[in-house]
């Protein structure tokens, strides 16, 4: 199903709307839906012979990489004294615990205690697919029967060697939804004047669907100058001709539940530049039982111009610019998890349709907290 283009940015204004999500679901109490992919580590950080204690809404889980080279997960608890499997080393294609020595193979089951001999072993752990893609080491935490229909297939623009990249990774003290609200809503651009001037988002469209929702943009700079950041992304890849006539870049953000992505196009309409200029692949992982803090992973790719070089010479300008936009973004949303803890409830007076289109997919897709614990 889709939803019409918005005629304006005053008439959505007009409507009195409820304070409480479209779908009566308070968001911060819905639990990301473990029947889909969540990176947990960088293929790179899970070297042979390491075990990396991860989790994922408060299911601890242990990865490693086997003897025969791919990533194995399994609950990071030992069947017999419940200590964490990331403490022992590996063995094989499994690992053996830290403790007492009992081990277990890559499906999780018990193989051997020491002490009482292979035939005598008790019940295993439970294992997880994994999967990695584009350099990420993703886990299914939910039914396996469904993992296979729901793999990530690439993330954005980061393997392409036209695109200069940067990984994110950075812990944030809010409930994941917070996050999708933040960059699906660019309104909020206000709050970045001392980066980068006054700028207005004017939104293009909108559409979603029962997993998925987008919405489009365009800016107009109403007061200050660009930063180096800006330049580095917009003005490296705008042809001369398009600098004397009337154009408006343009922004789509996407999210595929459970993951998010923004792309930038230079030049009067998508066709003219089917590559964007800025390719970005996000996703929010819970990290406690009660989704109040996350991680996120996710790729930012910038179009290399055609003068060779030039992108590494501008790069430190770029990365200290998105830093000092993220650590806003990052200090803003944890206020809003603060303000919720302080209330007991959403009390969000949300007007912005795309934002309540967002809220209809992420109550949707997602589960109900006390479910999921």
């Amino acid at each position: 199903m889709g939803a019409a283009s918005m005629p304006d940015d005053h008439s959505i204004l007009t409507a009195t709307l409820p304070v409480t999500s479209p779908v009566g679901v308070d968001l911060r109490r819905t639990a990301a839906n473990p029947d889909y992919w969540y990176p947990l580590a960088w293929s790179d950080e899970l070297k042979p012979g390491k075990i990396l204690g991860r989790r994922f809404a408060g299911e601890p889980i242990a990865l490693f990489r086997g003897g025969s080279g791919r990533a194995v997960a399994l609950e990071d608890r030992c069947a017999h004294r419940q200590v964490p499997l990331h403490l022992g080393v590996v063995q094989g294609d499994g690992v053996k615990c830290h403790y007492h020595g009992w081990a277990y193979d890559c499906s999780g089951k018990c193989v051997d205690v020491p002490y009482l001999g292979r035939e005598r072993v008790p019940n295993g752990v439970r294992s997880y697919p994994v999967r990695e893609v584009d350099g990420l080491v993703f886990v299914f935490p939910g039914d396996p029967a469904l993992a296979e229909g729901r793999l990530p297939t690439s993330l954005g623009a980061s393997q392409r060697r036209d695109y200069k990249t940067r990984r994110l990774n950075r812990e944030v003290a809010c409930h994941y939804t917070f996050m999708h609200e933040n960059l699906f809503d660019m309104n909020h651009q206000f709050m970045h004047r001392k980066q980068m001037g006054s700028i207005r988002a004017s939104c293009l469209g909108r559409r979603h669907g029962e997993h998925w929702a987008e919405v489009e943009y365009s800016f107009s700079r109403t007061a200050g100058k660009q930063s180096m950041g800006e330049r580095v992304i917009v003005d490296m890849m705008r042809k001369r001709s398009d600098a004397r006539q009337d154009f408006r870049d343009h922004m789509r953000i996407r999210t595929d539940y459970p993951a998010q992505s923004l792309k930038v196009w230079v030049g009067r309409n998508i066709e003219e530049s089917q590559d964007p200029v800025l390719d970005v692949w996000l996703c929010y992982i819970p990290l406690d039982a009660q989704q109040r803090t996350n991680r996120t992973f996710g790729y930012l790719s910038v179009k290399k111009p055609p003068i060779p070089g030039l992108i590494h010479l501008a790069w430190p300008f770029f990365t200290w610019f998105t830093e000092r936009i993220f650590r806003e973004d990052k200090d803003i949303v944890e206020h809003e998890q603060r303000a919720f803890d302080a209330q007991g409830a959403d009390w969000n007076n949300e007007v912005f349709p795309a934002i309540r289109d967002l809220r209809t997919v992420l109550a949707r897709c997602g589960v109900p907290l006390d479910a999921a614990r």
